[in-house]
Protein backbone atom coordinates (compact mmCIF):
# COMPACT_ATOMS: atom_id res chain seq x y z
CA UNK A 1 0.00 0.00 0.00
CA UNK A 2 1.15 3.59 -1.52
CA UNK A 3 2.31 6.07 1.87
CA UNK A 4 -0.74 8.34 0.25
CA UNK A 5 -3.20 5.51 0.28
CA UNK A 6 -2.80 4.14 3.80
CA UNK A 7 -3.36 8.15 4.88
CA UNK A 8 -6.30 8.62 3.20
CA UNK A 9 -9.54 6.63 3.75
CA UNK A 10 -11.76 5.43 0.83
CA UNK A 11 -14.40 7.17 3.08
CA UNK A 12 -13.08 10.48 2.58
CA UNK A 13 -12.84 10.78 -1.32
CA UNK A 14 -14.83 13.21 -3.26
CA UNK A 15 -18.12 10.67 -2.65
CA UNK A 16 -19.42 12.40 -6.62
CA UNK A 17 -16.10 11.28 -8.43
CA UNK A 18 -14.74 8.43 -6.21
CA UNK A 19 -14.25 5.67 -8.75
CA UNK A 20 -12.18 8.57 -10.56
CA UNK A 21 -9.83 9.03 -7.28
CA UNK A 22 -9.36 5.59 -6.45
CA UNK A 23 -5.72 4.38 -6.12
CA UNK A 24 -4.38 2.84 -9.49
CA UNK A 25 -4.11 -0.70 -7.58
CA UNK A 26 -7.85 -1.12 -7.59
CA UNK A 27 -8.13 -0.06 -11.87
CA UNK A 28 -7.54 -3.76 -12.84
CA UNK A 29 -9.77 -5.22 -9.98
CA UNK A 30 -12.97 -7.02 -11.48
CA UNK A 31 -15.70 -4.49 -10.38
CA UNK A 32 -17.76 -7.68 -9.02
CA UNK A 33 -14.93 -7.67 -6.33
CA UNK A 34 -15.14 -4.56 -5.40
CA UNK A 35 -17.68 -2.63 -3.17
CA UNK A 36 -19.91 -1.22 -4.61
CA UNK A 37 -22.64 1.61 -3.08
CA UNK A 38 -26.24 0.57 -4.18
CA UNK A 39 -29.90 2.90 -3.75
CA UNK A 40 -32.30 0.03 -3.09
CA UNK A 41 -36.06 1.06 -5.01
CA UNK A 42 -33.39 3.76 -6.59
CA UNK A 43 -36.98 6.08 -7.77
CA UNK A 44 -39.73 6.74 -4.82
CA UNK A 45 -38.73 10.17 -4.37
CA UNK A 46 -41.17 11.58 -6.88
CA UNK A 47 -44.09 9.21 -5.88
CA UNK A 48 -47.22 10.54 -7.32
CA UNK A 49 -49.49 12.03 -4.61
CA UNK A 50 -52.44 12.66 -6.98
CA UNK A 51 -55.52 10.66 -5.66
CA UNK A 52 -56.56 9.48 -9.11
CA UNK A 53 -52.96 7.67 -8.97
CA UNK A 54 -54.00 3.92 -8.34
CA UNK A 55 -52.01 1.39 -6.34
CA UNK A 56 -50.02 -0.67 -8.17
CA UNK A 57 -51.00 -3.87 -8.98
CA UNK A 58 -48.76 -5.85 -7.51
CA UNK A 59 -50.20 -4.50 -3.82
CA UNK A 60 -52.32 -6.95 -2.03
CA UNK A 61 -56.26 -7.28 -3.55
CA UNK A 62 -57.74 -6.43 0.14
CA UNK A 63 -55.16 -2.99 -0.04
CA UNK A 64 -56.51 -2.09 -3.97
CA UNK A 65 -59.98 -2.37 -2.34
CA UNK A 66 -59.51 -0.43 0.80
CA UNK A 67 -58.04 2.46 -1.14
CA UNK A 68 -60.63 2.61 -3.40
CA UNK A 69 -62.96 2.85 -0.92
CA UNK A 70 -61.22 4.54 1.93
CA UNK A 71 -58.39 6.61 0.19
CA UNK A 72 -57.98 9.59 2.51
CA UNK A 73 -57.49 6.93 5.27
CA UNK A 74 -55.36 4.47 3.41
CA UNK A 75 -53.02 6.50 0.71
CA UNK A 76 -51.31 8.55 3.41
CA UNK A 77 -49.77 4.90 5.19
CA UNK A 78 -49.27 4.20 1.64
CA UNK A 79 -46.78 6.86 0.97
CA UNK A 80 -44.93 6.80 4.44
CA UNK A 81 -44.19 2.99 3.61
CA UNK A 82 -43.87 3.53 -0.33
CA UNK A 83 -40.73 5.50 -0.86
CA UNK A 84 -37.20 4.53 0.13
CA UNK A 85 -35.36 7.21 -1.13
CA UNK A 86 -35.72 10.97 -0.24
CA UNK A 87 -33.10 12.39 -2.81
CA UNK A 88 -33.36 12.60 -6.73
CA UNK A 89 -31.02 10.41 -8.61
CA UNK A 90 -28.88 13.35 -9.26
CA UNK A 91 -27.99 13.65 -5.47
CA UNK A 92 -27.88 10.20 -4.95
CA UNK A 93 -24.79 9.81 -7.71
CA UNK A 94 -23.61 12.83 -6.36
CA UNK A 95 -23.12 11.44 -2.62
CA UNK A 96 -21.57 8.25 -4.38
CA UNK A 97 -24.58 5.22 -5.35
CA UNK A 98 -23.35 3.63 -8.45
CA UNK A 99 -26.05 0.68 -8.57
CA UNK A 100 -29.75 1.67 -9.01
CA UNK A 101 -32.48 -0.76 -8.73
CA UNK A 102 -35.64 0.64 -11.29
CA UNK A 103 -38.39 -1.36 -11.26
CA UNK A 104 -40.42 -0.53 -14.37
CA UNK A 105 -44.29 0.15 -14.84
CA UNK A 106 -46.77 0.92 -17.62
CA UNK A 107 -49.75 2.10 -15.52
CA UNK A 108 -52.99 0.09 -16.34
CA UNK A 109 -55.44 2.15 -18.61
CA UNK A 110 -52.69 4.52 -20.19
CA UNK A 111 -53.15 4.78 -23.89
CA UNK A 112 -49.15 6.26 -24.43
CA UNK A 113 -45.93 3.82 -24.28
CA UNK A 114 -44.78 5.78 -21.48
CA UNK A 115 -43.10 3.86 -18.85
CA UNK A 116 -42.79 4.84 -15.38
CA UNK A 117 -41.17 3.62 -11.89
CA UNK A 118 -43.62 1.98 -9.39
CA UNK A 119 -43.49 1.06 -5.43
CA UNK A 120 -46.84 1.16 -3.81
CA UNK A 121 -48.07 3.44 -6.29
CA UNK A 122 -46.56 4.70 -9.42
CA UNK A 123 -44.19 7.84 -10.39
CA UNK A 124 -44.43 10.81 -11.66
CA UNK A 125 -41.37 11.06 -14.04
CA UNK A 126 -40.98 8.70 -16.78
CA UNK A 127 -38.24 6.35 -17.31
CA UNK A 128 -36.98 8.02 -20.03
CA UNK A 129 -36.83 11.44 -18.08
CA UNK A 130 -34.50 9.74 -15.45
CA UNK A 131 -32.15 7.86 -17.92
CA UNK A 132 -31.73 11.39 -19.72
CA UNK A 133 -30.71 12.92 -16.19
CA UNK A 134 -28.41 9.83 -15.59
CA UNK A 135 -26.71 10.23 -18.73
CA UNK A 136 -26.32 14.45 -18.80
CA UNK A 137 -24.47 13.41 -15.12
CA UNK A 138 -22.44 10.73 -16.70
CA UNK A 139 -21.11 13.38 -19.34
CA UNK A 140 -19.71 15.93 -16.17
CA UNK A 141 -18.28 12.23 -14.66
CA UNK A 142 -16.50 10.48 -17.37
CA UNK A 143 -14.67 8.29 -14.91
CA UNK A 144 -17.71 7.16 -12.73
CA UNK A 145 -19.40 4.07 -13.42
CA UNK A 146 -23.07 2.84 -12.93
CA UNK A 147 -24.79 -0.39 -12.64
CA UNK A 148 -28.69 -0.33 -13.85
CA UNK A 149 -30.91 -3.07 -12.79
CA UNK A 150 -33.80 -2.80 -14.73
CA UNK A 151 -36.59 -5.51 -12.92
CA UNK A 152 -40.09 -6.06 -11.49
CA UNK A 153 -41.45 -5.08 -14.93
CA UNK A 154 -45.18 -4.55 -14.51
CA UNK A 155 -47.11 -4.17 -17.37
CA UNK A 156 -44.89 -4.46 -19.86
CA UNK A 157 -45.58 -6.39 -23.54
CA UNK A 158 -43.18 -7.30 -25.37
CA UNK A 159 -44.05 -4.14 -27.86
CA UNK A 160 -43.15 -2.24 -24.63
CA UNK A 161 -39.80 -3.84 -23.93
CA UNK A 162 -38.38 -3.06 -27.36
CA UNK A 163 -39.35 0.19 -27.27
CA UNK A 164 -37.60 0.17 -23.64
CA UNK A 165 -34.40 -1.32 -24.55
CA UNK A 166 -34.53 1.16 -27.93
CA UNK A 167 -34.70 3.92 -25.22
CA UNK A 168 -31.94 2.52 -23.50
CA UNK A 169 -30.02 2.11 -25.94
CA UNK A 170 -30.11 5.91 -27.79
CA UNK A 171 -30.07 7.58 -24.37
CA UNK A 172 -27.04 6.19 -23.35
CA UNK A 173 -24.96 5.11 -26.78
CA UNK A 174 -21.73 4.31 -26.86
CA UNK A 175 -21.29 4.73 -22.77
CA UNK A 176 -22.94 1.42 -22.94
CA UNK A 177 -21.20 -1.77 -21.70
CA UNK A 178 -21.60 -4.79 -23.78
CA UNK A 179 -21.28 -8.43 -21.59
CA UNK A 180 -17.40 -9.07 -21.84
CA UNK A 181 -15.93 -11.41 -19.14
CA UNK A 182 -13.62 -9.32 -17.08
CA UNK A 183 -14.75 -5.21 -16.58
CA UNK A 184 -12.82 -3.67 -14.67
CA UNK A 185 -12.26 0.28 -14.19
CA UNK A 186 -9.49 0.81 -16.55
CA UNK A 187 -10.76 -1.36 -19.94
CA UNK A 188 -13.94 0.40 -19.41
CA UNK A 189 -12.22 4.14 -19.30
CA UNK A 190 -10.14 2.86 -21.82
CA UNK A 191 -13.36 2.05 -23.92
CA UNK A 192 -15.46 5.11 -23.01
CA UNK A 193 -18.21 2.93 -21.29
CA UNK A 194 -19.58 3.75 -18.26
CA UNK A 195 -23.28 2.17 -18.01
CA UNK A 196 -23.34 -1.39 -17.17
CA UNK A 197 -27.61 -2.28 -18.06
CA UNK A 198 -28.64 -5.63 -16.29
CA UNK A 199 -32.52 -6.52 -17.67
CA UNK A 200 -34.47 -9.40 -15.95
CA UNK A 201 -36.65 -10.36 -18.65
CA UNK A 202 -35.67 -12.57 -21.87
CA UNK A 203 -34.88 -9.99 -24.34
CA UNK A 204 -31.66 -9.58 -22.48
CA UNK A 205 -30.47 -12.76 -23.94
CA UNK A 206 -30.92 -11.18 -27.61
CA UNK A 207 -29.03 -7.58 -26.74
CA UNK A 208 -25.35 -8.00 -26.29
CA UNK A 209 -25.58 -4.76 -24.64
CA UNK A 210 -28.09 -6.26 -21.91
CA UNK A 211 -26.22 -7.93 -18.87
CA UNK A 212 -28.36 -10.77 -17.50
CA UNK A 213 -30.32 -10.00 -14.28
CA UNK A 214 -27.94 -9.42 -11.03
CA UNK A 215 -29.05 -11.95 -8.27
CA UNK A 216 -30.48 -9.83 -5.03
CA UNK A 217 -30.18 -11.31 -1.81
CA UNK A 218 -33.30 -9.98 0.08
CA UNK A 219 -33.62 -11.13 3.46
CA UNK A 220 -37.16 -9.93 3.73
CA UNK A 221 -36.91 -9.32 7.51
CA UNK A 222 -38.14 -6.11 9.77
CA UNK A 223 -35.35 -7.04 12.35
CA UNK A 224 -31.60 -5.71 11.70
CA UNK A 225 -30.75 -8.61 13.99
CA UNK A 226 -32.83 -11.45 11.86
CA UNK A 227 -31.34 -9.74 8.45
CA UNK A 228 -27.56 -9.76 9.53
CA UNK A 229 -28.27 -13.30 10.76
CA UNK A 230 -29.86 -14.57 6.90
CA UNK A 231 -26.69 -12.73 5.81
CA UNK A 232 -24.18 -14.55 7.33
CA UNK A 233 -26.01 -17.50 6.56
CA UNK A 234 -26.17 -16.92 3.29
CA UNK A 235 -22.46 -16.70 3.08
CA UNK A 236 -21.05 -19.45 4.36
CA UNK A 237 -22.69 -21.08 1.05
CA UNK A 238 -20.29 -18.56 -1.12
CA UNK A 239 -21.07 -15.71 -3.12
CA UNK A 240 -22.75 -16.26 -6.94
CA UNK A 241 -19.72 -15.93 -9.89
CA UNK A 242 -20.43 -12.26 -10.96
CA UNK A 243 -21.65 -9.24 -9.63
CA UNK A 244 -24.38 -9.79 -6.75
CA UNK A 245 -26.33 -7.52 -4.71
CA UNK A 246 -26.76 -7.61 -0.65
CA UNK A 247 -29.85 -5.64 -0.02
CA UNK A 248 -30.10 -4.35 3.83
CA UNK A 249 -33.40 -2.92 2.98
CA UNK A 250 -35.58 -3.78 5.38
CA UNK A 251 -39.47 -4.97 4.83
CA UNK A 252 -42.10 -4.27 6.86
CA UNK A 253 -45.51 -6.15 6.60
CA UNK A 254 -48.97 -5.10 7.53
CA UNK A 255 -48.40 -6.86 10.94
CA UNK A 256 -45.72 -4.39 11.49
CA UNK A 257 -47.40 -1.30 10.18
CA UNK A 258 -50.67 -2.16 12.10
CA UNK A 259 -48.59 -2.14 15.30
CA UNK A 260 -46.61 1.14 14.49
CA UNK A 261 -49.32 3.33 13.50
CA UNK A 262 -47.30 6.71 13.46
CA UNK A 263 -43.94 5.45 11.91
CA UNK A 264 -43.00 5.40 8.12
CA UNK A 265 -40.54 3.50 6.50
CA UNK A 266 -37.89 6.02 7.26
CA UNK A 267 -37.81 6.00 10.78
CA UNK A 268 -37.57 2.41 10.93
CA UNK A 269 -34.59 2.21 8.39
CA UNK A 270 -32.93 5.09 10.24
CA UNK A 271 -33.21 3.78 13.75
CA UNK A 272 -31.79 0.27 12.51
CA UNK A 273 -28.84 2.12 10.65
CA UNK A 274 -26.19 2.04 13.29
CA UNK A 275 -26.70 -1.77 14.35
CA UNK A 276 -26.57 -2.57 10.04
CA UNK A 277 -23.61 -0.14 9.32
CA UNK A 278 -21.55 -1.90 12.14
CA UNK A 279 -22.20 -4.99 10.22
CA UNK A 280 -21.59 -3.97 7.17
CA UNK A 281 -17.97 -2.15 8.69
CA UNK A 282 -16.95 -6.35 9.28
CA UNK A 283 -17.26 -7.40 5.00
CA UNK A 284 -15.03 -7.34 2.64
CA UNK A 285 -15.14 -7.35 -0.97
CA UNK A 286 -13.35 -9.94 -3.09
CA UNK A 287 -13.73 -13.69 -4.92
CA UNK A 288 -13.38 -15.43 -1.62
CA UNK A 289 -16.47 -17.09 0.27
CA UNK A 290 -18.36 -14.61 2.22
CA UNK A 291 -17.52 -11.97 0.38
CA UNK A 292 -19.60 -9.56 -1.01
CA UNK A 293 -20.34 -6.69 -3.75
CA UNK A 294 -23.16 -4.59 -4.09
CA UNK A 295 -24.33 -3.37 -1.03
CA UNK A 296 -27.85 -2.16 -1.72
CA UNK A 297 -30.00 0.07 1.59
CA UNK A 298 -32.50 2.67 1.39
CA UNK A 299 -32.54 6.22 2.20
CA UNK A 300 -28.63 5.81 1.14
CA UNK A 301 -27.96 9.71 1.26
CA UNK A 302 -28.89 10.25 4.83
CA UNK A 303 -26.24 8.22 7.04
CA UNK A 304 -22.99 6.97 6.30
CA UNK A 305 -23.83 4.03 4.74
CA UNK A 306 -21.84 4.92 1.15
CA UNK A 307 -18.70 5.76 2.40
CA UNK A 308 -19.27 3.03 4.74
CA UNK A 309 -18.92 0.77 1.72
CA UNK A 310 -16.69 2.18 -0.66
CA UNK A 311 -13.95 2.33 2.46
CA UNK A 312 -14.27 -1.48 2.69
CA UNK A 313 -12.03 -1.85 -0.98
CA UNK A 314 -9.45 -0.71 1.52
CA UNK A 315 -9.43 -4.63 2.11
CA UNK A 316 -8.41 -4.85 -1.36
CA UNK A 317 -5.51 -2.93 -1.55
CA UNK A 318 -3.48 -5.24 0.56
CA UNK A 319 -4.34 -8.80 -1.55
CA UNK A 320 -3.25 -9.97 -4.65
CA UNK A 321 -4.05 -10.60 -8.29
CA UNK A 322 -7.87 -11.84 -8.07
CA UNK A 323 -8.78 -14.50 -10.15
CA UNK A 324 -10.80 -13.60 -13.27
CA UNK A 325 -14.75 -14.04 -12.82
Amino acid sequence: MTSEVSQVSLSELPMDNWMAHLPSALWDTPICYMAIPGSHNAITYCLDKNDRSPVDLTQPDMLQKLDKYMKPIIRPFVYKWAIAQESCIREQLDCGVRYCDLRIAHRPNDRSNDLYFYHGVYTTITVETVLKEIREWLDVHPKEVVILSFSHFLGLSQELHSLLVSTIKSVFDSKLCPKMERVTLRKLWSEGHQVIVSYEHNTANCNRELWSHIPYWWANKSKAEALIEEFERRKQNGRPGGFFVTGINLTEDLKYICSHPTESLKDMVMSTYPTLLSWVKQQKPGSNTGSLNIIAGDFVTESQFIPTVIALNENLLNRTILPQP
